[in-house]
């Protein structure tokens, strides 16, 4: 008899007749004396270095493995995405397991990772999303050493471009140009360590490159000339004062600013990113809309000063990166089945809202949630970035039992 799926059983029910069920049974015992070969596996995705726009021999890996646990079609699409398909009794409902396999760290990092004795692992990445991507062959190895057979069926999928400037474009490209897209019934991203969160809110955002180019010049003997460092100087406290609501909550951040080649030099072009977020929409774009006026305003200003007969600067406001926002309600059965299979593992879960790959599949209407890994990490996005997998079988057991509750357990 099958486990009931989503629509036919509460969560509760569903979550119950896993448990109960001696193929996940032996699942959990895998996930607890795999714990080794799991690390190693994670070890060997992570020390293959994935920098944005440039994943493609992580991308490569993970199809081997993939591959090896014997799904279906594994091969990168027209993205750079890893996909491939665990096919169950039928194509649908068709549940997406994702993790992404960009990190933030440019092209030449060391990535090696570096074991303490402990257990603790060492590495760029390492837990961002190093642990995600060893859950999905932790994942695909269980079902099928264990040879589970489910009603639906499950996409795994390594995407590319979460991080930055890739503005979620391996998902973006998976839902809305891939042959996936109209197939998708259900979508969970696994994204970093832990297993009490539930991020089933799309935090969303909006990215800057905002430019400023002039004749430049001289310290001293063109004092005068308007100087794109200091027009981005002015743009930059004008965001600072900005009265950004606690609730609901909305954040600012200029990540980088550069320009100019010598301290007596007078730039001709100067850049600065900005991050802006928030979880109300509205409020995101009021804040957009200040801050592509106030960037404006900070050019006149400067131009306003220059002296007589000294060109003017020109400012460019580009767009890099919009993330959807929008939301998995709450008493979505998707958000209710993994907050149960959380709480089955003893643990207290909690809605919580971000940035991930899941922003794409909620804005498009599909149920969606991110989930960690299980384990516990730090120093996130820093050389120094750190993952504990002690705990890591929990959240690999909390998958399993959302992923299963998706798409059925035949018995």
């Amino acid at each position: 008899m099958a486990t009931p799926s989503v629509t036919q059983a509460t969560p509760e029910e569903m979550v119950r007749g896993l448990l109960g069920a001696e193929c996940v049974r032996r699942a959990f015992r895998f996930f607890e004396e795999q714990s080794k070969s799991f690390d190693e596996e994670h070890a060997a995705l992570v020390r293959v270095p994935a920098p944005p726009f440039g994943e493609s021999k992580r991308a490569a890996l993970l199809r081997e493995k993939l591959e090896a646990c014997g799904l279906e079609g594994a091969s990168l699409d027209g993205e750079g995405n890893c996909v491939a398909l665990r096919r169950g009794e039928a194509l649908r409902p068709l549940l997406v397991l994702s993790a992404h396999l960009d990190t933030v760290f440019p092209e030449g990092t060391d990535c090696e990772v570096r074991r303490e004795p402990s257990g603790l692992m060492r590495a760029p990445g390492v837990a961002d999303d190093g642990c995600g991507l060893a859950a999905l062959v932790a994942l695909a190895r269980a079902l099928n050493e264990l040879k589970a057979e489910t009603h639906g069926s499950i996409l795994f999928v390594g995407t590319v471009g979460e991080e930055g400037e890739g503005d979620l474009r391996g998902v973006r490209h998976l839902l809305t140009a891939s042959e996936w897209g109209p197939s998708a019934d259900a979508f969970i991203s696994i994204d970093g360590p832990g297993l009490e969160r539930i991020t089933h809110a799309a935090l969303a955002s909006r990215r800057y490159r905002v430019t400023c180019r002039g004749a430049g010049g001289h310290s001293w003997g063109d004092f005068g000339v308007p100087n794109p460092v200091h027009a981005l100087g002015r743009a930059v406290a004008r965001l600072a004062a900005y009265p950004a609501p606690k609730r609901p909550r909305t954040t600012f951040n200029v990540g980088r600013i550069e320009g100019g080649s010598g301290v007596n030099v007078i730039p001709r072009e100067a850049r600065m990113d900005v991050d802006l977020r928030s979880e109300s929409p509205a409020e995101l774009g009021r804040l957009d809309a200040f801050f592509r006026r106030a960037a404006r305003e900070s050019a006149e200003d400067e131009n306003a000063s220059r002296r007589q007969g000294a060109p003017a600067l020109e400012i460019e406001i580009r767009l890099i990166g919009d993330r959807p926002g929008g939301a998995t309600a709450p008493e979505q059965p998707l958000v209710r089945l993994a907050a149960e299979a959380t709480r089955s593992l003893g643990a207290k879960p909690y809605l919580d809202c971000s940035s991930t790959d899941s922003n794409i599949a909620i804005s498009r209407g599909l149920p969606a949630v991110t989930i960690g890994a299980g384990g516990t990490s730090g120093n996130t996005h820093t050389l120094d970035e750190w993952y504990d997998p002690a705990g890591r079988d929990l959240g690999l057991k909390r998958a399993l039992l959302v992923a299963l509750g998706v798409v059925g357990l035949k018995q």
